[in-house]
């Protein structure tokens, strides 16, 4: 295979075809390949059994995978505007007139991500990196594992065959890399999933040094559960942890990054814990196999040495080929040991440990050097407080599970979409999935500084400074597709009552010492006096700009960023400046358009400024 014409093909093809999209084209893209992988999953679930997996792993990595796809797709469409460029916070003035200004901005690298997969989920370890990447507009080769690459191919054909993916946008590796990392430049990026060895070979790779290549590892941890101290054997909590770990053992046969491989508990229930987890584990049937007979002996091997420090108090390790038992390990003085804390064994093992107080179980939980997750199970928030500051820094997720949330609580070891999958340390220091933070992996920030025409124009944003058009008729008399960004209207001022005002604290309730009683307004260092209401002042300012009759305007939808700037008092009059700020086509029928509104006294002085939204008929 010529690597070398891979990299050019993803770059020169795929990329420039990826990045003609907008972000809500590529977002209904990620919908139709989670379409894909659904309308086929069985295809994929007969597969999934020659790896070891049971229906319920399979459906962690298959539907799990399509459900990355979908949430990617809606946080795209919802949160992204339908353009090419994203823009990062508010612009900042850099000048007194306000003809020089700056703003952040974001937009697709022009290379290739480059995602090597672990082999324990071939099907969601694929996707969930897929979906922020082609989300940003970046092209993609994934090299999946090779024990599990059947599995891998056959979703990856699915997503092909699909027909939605532009040419060159994702391509796929069976079998080593070759030469591809002598190919990669610093517009490239490396996603990583697997030992903390093999990705210290990767990112020590001469190329990757040479050209600043990104990479983002996500790494194996020693991942903790914490037993908090008001949690007895009487109380739910307790029982939540013992399931937890369990569960955690046993699932893909404990074959998971975030797997429970430490589970503490305060030293005054370690006997009961050992006798629930030994009871629990006594009625486990059905689990999965490990991956491979190789796999099975490398565990094996793993549990040996963990075993130097601490003694099987479940299951016996001995045997050959890739079914291996639960296996639960006891030591009672981890603070005197390195192994337990050194050592993972990548399969259904665990190990259980005392701690003395939460000053310790943070020491312990943090010898892991940096973990995925941590759960704590306690119903005491001060409790749950002290190990988040405590551990916090030391792992990329934790689970605070108690009787409140556990119904609905998704688990330990289940990265969601929404949430960064990741940790510090030994964890590998990425951050992958996150929303929208895992596509910003795949973009470059970019400070942009001019003019605010100039700015304006280039990020498709009207900003304050920039060009407005005042004639022709009222802006909501234009459709969608009429209206330009700078459309302002300029109205006629109204002058405010303290008829008004008192008639508006009746009629809505709101009777606030502020607005009616002069005497304590006045003792206020803020008013100085009987002020407006805030929403008096919203109220009138859409009675001054809205134009009533049927039109383009289909619905006003909501503020955002609103600020009261300055107290208004009886007698003043307001003015209000509407502004088109940006637009986004929705579908056919209707787009998103966000207006700037700024009202302002009669002296010129600001008293409220917002962020209008509203759907326009196209």
């Amino acid at each position: 295979m010529d690597f070398r014409k891979l990299a050019a093909h993803a770059r020169d093809t795929g990329g420039p075809a990826l990045r003609a999209m907008t972000f809500h084209q590529r977002a209904r893209m990620l919908k139709a390949l989670g379409d894909a992988i659904m309308a086929r999953k069985e295809e994929l679930y007969a597969l999934s059994a020659d790896t070891g997996a049971t229906k319920s792993d399979s459906w962690i990595d298959i539907e799990g995978g399509a459900g990355t796809l979908y949430s990617y797709s809606s946080k795209g469409r919802r949160e992204l505007p339908n353009d090419r460029i994203l823009i990062d916070g508010t612009t900042e003035p850099l000048s007194k007139r306000g003809t020089f200004a700056g703003i952040h901005v974001f937009t697709p690298l022009q290379g290739v991500a480059v995602h090597i997969n672990a082999f324990n989920f071939p099907v969601w370890g694929m996707l969930e990196k897929l979906a922020p990447t082609l989300l940003a507009g970046v092209p993609a080769i994934v090299k999946p594992a090779t024990a599990s690459v059947t599995l891998a191919e056959a979703a990856f054909r699915i997503l092909q065959e699909a027909k939605v993916l532009p040419e060159g946008a994702v391509q796929l590796i069976v079998g080593g890399v070759g030469d591809l990392f002598e190919h990669l430049t610093g517009q490239d990026v490396v996603s990583f999933t697997g030992s903390a060895e093999t990705a210290a070979k990767l990112k020590a790779h001469p190329t990757v040094i040479r050209e600043g290549v990104r990479f983002i590892a996500e790494q194996d941890s020693l991942n903790a559960a914490i037993l908090g101290p008001d949690a007895g054997p009487e109380y739910p909590e307790f029982d939540l942890f013992i399931k937890e770990v369990v569960r955690e053992m046993t699932v893909k046969a404990g074959q998971k990054c975030t797997a429970i491989r430490r589970a503490f508990v305060p030293a005054a229930l370690l006997d009961a814990a050992e006798t629930a987890l030994k009871t629990a584990l006594g009625g486990v049937s059905g689990m999965g196999t490990l991956v491979n007979a190789a796999q099975g002996a490398d565990v094996r091997a793993k549990v040996e040495e963990i075993a130097r420090d601490a003694r099987i108090v479940v299951g016996d390790p001995d045997g050959e080929g890739a079914a291996m038992e639960p296996v639960l390990l006891r030591c009672d003085r981890p603070a005197e040991s390195d192994r337990v804390h050194d050592v993972e064994a990548f399969g259904p093992v665990a190990t259980l440990m005392p701690y003395r107080d939460l000053d310790e179980a943070i020491a312990l939980a943090n010898r892991g050097k940096g973990s995925l997750v941590m759960s704590v199970f306690t119903h005491d928030p001060k409790i749950a407080e002290r190990l988040v500051m405590g551990a916090g820094s030391f792992h990329g997720r934790i689970l605070i599970l108690d009787r409140d949330c556990a119904k609905e609580s998704t688990g330990h070891g289940s990265p969601l979409p929404v949430l960064v999958h990741g940790g510090p340390g030994r964890a590998g220091g990425g951050e992958e999935m996150g929303g929208l933070r895992g596509m910003l992996h795949y973009m470059q920030r970019t400070a942009l500084q001019g003019s605010p025409r100039m700015l304006s124009a280039v990020t498709h944003a009207w900003m304050s400074g920039a060009p407005e058009a005042t004639e022709g008729p009222h802006p909501f008399r234009l459709k969608f597709g009429e209206l330009e960004l700078g459309k302002t209207l300029v109205t006629e001022p109204r002058t405010i009552t303290l008829d008004d005002i008192e008639h508006f604290a009746h009629f809505t309730g709101d009777t606030f010492y502020a607005h009616m009683d002069e005497e304590a307004a006045k003792a206020n260092p803020l008013f100085g006096g009987r002020v407006a209401h805030g929403y008096l002042i919203l109220a009138f300012a859409a009675g001054l700009f809205v134009d009533p009759p049927p039109g383009p305007v289909l619905a006003n939808y909501g503020l955002d960023n609103l600020r009261f700037l300055k107290p208004v008092k009886p007698g003043d009059a307001i003015t209000v400046r509407l502004t088109a700020k940006a637009k986004s086509l929705r579908n056919e029928q209707y787009g998103e358009v966000r207006w700037a509104v700024n009202v302002a006294n009669q002296n010129g002085e600001p008293v409220a400024a917002y962020e209008l939204l509203t759907m326009n008929a196209v």
